[in-house]
């Protein structure tokens, strides 16, 4: 875990070595990015104000490089702050002053559901769409044969449409299944994420092709899979 006050990292080292964690601390942005490139860790709990760069900018990096679950806890309460740590690609955002049982809880949920999601998606290896290539071993999406960089958030939306051709999501089932079933955010963080991700993917933004809106329902995939 990573956070720029002394007695918050004591504090949390305390109550997640005694949850049966083994827990390492850091202070300064470019130690995470090393603890990451040299630890095996399960999950990375991150401030976002911190000496150097911010929290934000440490997410994307890792993100660039690994799906290392990562929860967001920080007293920056602004909704367009949770957004874009959101669309970044972080598991949840949780706010200080925050309730200890709150979050063991919700560092476990991330946990299982990251655990789980493993199990489940190994279903299938790949979907193939017109034009639109996803192969989930290697976590590369290919746009008409060229590779497109996705975030995590992005990837996992787009295998979930894939995934189930037929079935139209609501905003609040997307939010379920990407982020957590604890994570009582607005829905508007979805309308976001499709955003950027036709933005990535689709030929004419205006008129999607892959991901279609449902009128009073959410999104759907637009097109069969081969």
């Amino acid at each position: 875990m990573a956070d720029d006050d002394a007695s918050i990292r004591q504090f949390l080292h305390i109550l997640l070595t005694r949850e049966g964690f083994n827990v390492k601390v850091v202070g300064q942005s470019s130690e995470v990015i090393n603890e990451c490139h040299n630890c095996n860790a399960d999950l990375l709990l991150l401030d976002i104000m911190m000496p150097g760069m911010d929290g934000f900018e440490v997410c994307r990096k890792i993100r660039k490089e690994s799906n290392l679950p990562i929860i967001i806890l920080t007293a920056k309460e602004d909704n367009e702050d949770k957004i874009s740590g959101l669309i970044l690609g972080c598991d949840d955002y949780i706010t200080k002053p925050f309730d200890s049982t709150e979050l063991i809880l919700r560092i476990k949920a991330v946990l299982r559901r990251v655990k789980e999601n493993g199990h489940v998606e190994n279903e299938r290896n790949s979907v193939e769409l017109p034009g639109l290539t996803i192969n989930h071993i290697s976590r590369i999406t290919e746009v008409d044969g060229k590779e497109v960089d996705l975030t995590p958030k992005e990837y996992a939306l787009l295998w979930l449409l894939s995934n189930r051709p037929d079935q139209a999501f609501t905003r609040e089932q997307i939010l379920y299944q990407i982020w957590d079933s604890n994570y009582y955010g607005s829905p508007s963080v979805v309308t976001s994420l499709v955003k950027r991700l036709r933005e990535k993917i689709e030929p004419d933004i205006a008129n999607p092709y892959y991901i279609k809106t449902i009128q009073g329902v959410g999104y759907k995939l637009g097109v069969k899979p081969y």
